[in-house]
């Protein structure tokens, strides 16, 4: 309980008065820290609703990032004619990639020597323009062995799905990826180039042409003796974009990044 002083120089009436005027400062003291707990409880509540809606927009965010298109699995690109082309990442991609996804009218891209991608142009009906079949060559020698030996430039043979089959002639063996070429076969001498870019905050990779004409940044990539991992570092200081979806495009092999001029 708080003591009460009188000053025994004043009257009643003046110590009474001294102690109204405390009381009322008091108590505009009291209602002024009530307004300021009231108004950091509504700053508080204002802030708890702005960082929910925030951690929604973040999940929803991660679940449109998370989404991938069904060609995602393989190597893939769209060319500077608006061509979708995938090719595979393996043997194993390489025979899915012909098997169900290879159909009339499509072109169907690979090297001579083994180590090779198939690389599949999706013609939807269209006719494919030679600016597409370029680039498409560029990435099947790209992604082939082709890169780890240092070659420059790389003969590239394209054929229609029906010209492949699984059947082996007598005597031979067929392995996984691999496909037995029937009739004709027209080449392509791509030189061994690749390039990074990112569009709309997603990054995506093949030939040269295809990525310059699709990006809104990108970086090309020339052969070197940097590993992946490296090289990617590089490109994403640069380019932005996720690390590993990067290294996903870098070719198998050295590399290093072509400085811009």
């Amino acid at each position: 309980m708080e003591k009460i002083t009188l000053d025994i120089k004043k009257s009643v009436e003046q110590n009474a008065s001294i102690y109204f005027e405390k009381s009322k400062k008091s108590k505009k003291k009291l209602e002024g820290a009530l307004n300021a707990l009231k108004k950091s409880k509504e700053k508080l509540e204002l802030l708890k609703e702005k960082k929910q809606k925030a951690d929604v927009s973040k999940k929803e965010n991660e679940t449109v990032k998370s989404k991938k298109e069904w060609y995602e699995k393989f190597r893939w690109f769209y060319s500077s004619e608006g061509f979708l082309c995938i090719g595979g990442r393996d043997a194993t991609t390489n025979d899915i990639i012909i098997k169900k996804h290879a159909e009339k009218d499509d072109v169907v891209f690979h090297t001579d020597m083994a180590g090779s991608p198939f690389f599949v142009i999706k013609a939807y009906n269209k006719k494919i323009g030679e600016a597409t079949m370029q680039e498409t060559a560029q990435a099947t020698a790209s992604y082939s062995r082709g890169w780890r030996l240092g070659l420059s430039t790389l003969d590239v043979f394209y054929v229609k799905p029906e010209q492949l089959t699984k059947t082996p002639r007598s005597g031979e063996y067929i392995g996984k990826g691999a496909f037995i070429v029937k009739g004709k076969t027209e080449y392509l001498h791509p030189n061994l180039q690749a390039a990074i870019g990112i569009k709309n905050e997603k990054i995506i990779g093949g030939p040269v042409n295809a990525i310059k004409k699709n990006s809104d940044k990108f970086i090309i990539i020339n052969q070197g003796k940097e590993k992946a991992s490296d090289t990617a570092k590089k490109i994403k200081k640069i380019i932005g974009g996720d690390l590993d979806e990067i290294i996903a495009f870098i070719p198998p092999g050295g590399s290093k990044i072509q400085k811009p001029k």
